[in-house]
């Protein structure tokens, strides 16, 4: 299975469009490759670079369909969204995407996505533990994406 994104690629830099320093929307995300048993899939966008224990989750989503093959820029922060799935809490206690804001250097942040043989008994607005847990022995095959971000030292507003 793979992960792109059309805003960035593997191992390059994120667009400040997607970050605290734009419009803090999120990227454009597709996939192919995925097993034919696949039920749903769930998505995590973790910064594990983050200065607290554990790492910082920026996204959550899942129970998308198995026919859903990308997710269009700039989802819609809600619990459900039509035609995509359900979205779970990031580590800021929001529901929805959050554009990475690292408080110095540069981070790395991990977009992993989950091919799933079920559709989870989830309700929005799950944390990543909540998440994690109920996909245990439901993952057929993960892809993942790494972008990098810096903040742009002279934008502190």
């Amino acid at each position: 299975m793979e992960l792109k994104s059309s805003a960035y690629r593997a191992g390059r830099a994120i667009p400040a469009r997607y970050t605290c320093d734009g419009d803090n929307i999120s990227p454009e995300m597709a996939w192919k490759g995925a097993p034919a048993q696949t039920k749903s899939f769930a998505l995590i966008l973790h910064d594990p670079d983050a200065p607290i224990r554990g790492g910082f989750t920026h996204w959550v989503i899942y129970n998308m369909d198995a026919k859903l093959n990308r997710l269009v820029e700039n989802i819609p922060r809600q619990g459900n969204v039509a035609r995509v799935g359900m979205q779970g809490k990031n580590d800021a206690d929001q529901i929805g995407y959050m554009g990475p804001c690292p408080p110095s250097g540069t981070h790395r942040y991990v977009a992993t996505l989950f091919a799933l043989n079920t559709m989870l008994r989830l309700r929005p607005g799950a944390t990543q533990k909540q998440l994690e847990a109920a996909m245990r022995r439901h993952i057929l095959e993960t892809a993942t994406l790494i972008g990098i971000y810096a903040r742009i030292a002279a934008t502190h507003h």
